[in-house]
């Protein structure tokens, strides 16, 4: 089958109820996603399908078929970084990191619908990815700086 992931289309020869986050790890060696649970609750396979934060780990590859997937790997690039990636950095939010590709596709999510979040909007968004280190007044404070850059601030 055909899948579009960061921009390229791509062939995948695997079974169409394989979960997409096998597909992108095992099949194109694309690890940004992380396996955590396995159930959709932690977060850290977040990736964009079609702009929407989707657990990978929850949705198939036959699911996806002609949708955009967007890894943190196509969010940006290390020559340009997209505007969360930097406050990240910025906000020295990553301890252990495992969770942080996931928390930043949410976070960009967010951003997309709500250019300007508010610490509700914000606390809400992210709740659903599970940082075991408990960044969440940085990841917080992140979002802020990347909605402002954003916003041209």
């Amino acid at each position: 089958m055909q899948l579009i992931v960061n921009g390229e289309t791509v062939d995948a020869d695997v079974e169409e109820d394989m979960p997409l986050l096998w597909v992108l790890r095992d099949e194109l060696n694309v690890k940004g996603p992380k396996y955590g649970c396995g159930i959709a609750q932690c977060g850290a396979c977040t990736v964009h399908v079609d702009g929407m934060p989707v657990r990978s780990c929850s949705i198939t590859a036959k699911q996806v078929e002609g949708a955009e997937v967007t890894t943190i790997e196509g969010l940006g690039t290390p020559d340009a970084l997209h505007a969360v990636q930097e406050a990240w950095i910025d906000h020295q939010v990553a301890q252990c990191g495992y969770c942080q590709s996931g928390q930043i596709m949410s976070a960009a999510a967010l951003l997309a619908i709500y250019p300007e979040p508010s610490d509700e909007q914000i606390d809400r968004a992210l709740s659903a990815n599970l940082c075991r280190c408990g960044t969440y007044p940085r990841i917080r404070e992140a979002v802020k700086s990347a909605a402002a850059k954003l916003q041209g601030a």
